[in-house]
């Protein structure tokens, strides 16, 4: 059936995924030899690369994103222990509510997102992952890595309630988070 379908073809099917095959070849050479593909974070990515990456991206976060994750009650004290982290983890990058993002951060390419409406376009578990499993080749860290379960779910009950925070209110937080922390009672 296969050669019938072949046969009915003719050679210039042939001679097509050949021509693609040569042509996707030499590409990847000019990619890989660095004749098309600039690294530099001085110049952006062209607007079909820069598409094509973040298409991918969205697609692979949302694919890993279906699993089981940690969900933490928004109260205070999770809250408070996500807004720390955040504060000597996250801020830099990706700034906060009337809070720019650090100077440095501008000159990497791609440019951290803002995460003001992350929890619109990410749902909780996606969120998750993003955060656990950090994004490649974007200078987004795996702080699944280095964190435990828990405070990556902080960070991200932290980042979700902050998509509905005025500047005050994060500024707020942020004075919290940089105070030291209560000592635990001793029982006596």
């Amino acid at each position: 059936m296969i050669r019938a379908t072949l046969k009915q073809l003719g050679p210039g099917w042939l001679l097509g995924v050949a021509t693609v095959a040569v042509a996707g070849a030499i590409y990847f050479l000019l990619v890989i030899t660095g004749i098309t593909f600039n690294t530099s974070a001085t110049q952006p990515h062209s607007k079909l690369f820069a598409w094509g990456v973040h298409v991918t991206m969205t697609n692979s976060v949302r694919r890993r994103s279906t699993g089981p994750v940690p969900r933490l009650a928004r109260d205070d004290a999770t809250l408070l222990s996500g807004a720390r982290l955040y504060e000597t983890r996250c801020l830099s990058c990706h700034g906060g509510p009337g809070t720019p993002r650090a100077d440095w951060a501008r000159a990497m390419l791609p440019t951290p997102p803002y995460l003001l409406d992350a929890p619109k376009r990410w749902t909780h578990a996606e969120l998750y992952t993003l955060v656990h499993d950090g994004v490649k080749m974007t200078g987004m860290p795996a702080w699944g890595e280095v964190q435990s379960d828990e405070q990556v779910a902080q960070v991200v009950a932290f980042v979700e309630a902050m998509g509905v925070m005025t500047p005050d209110q994060f500024t707020r937080w942020r004075q919290r988070a940089r105070s030291p922390q209560e000592p635990p009672a001793v029982s006596k």
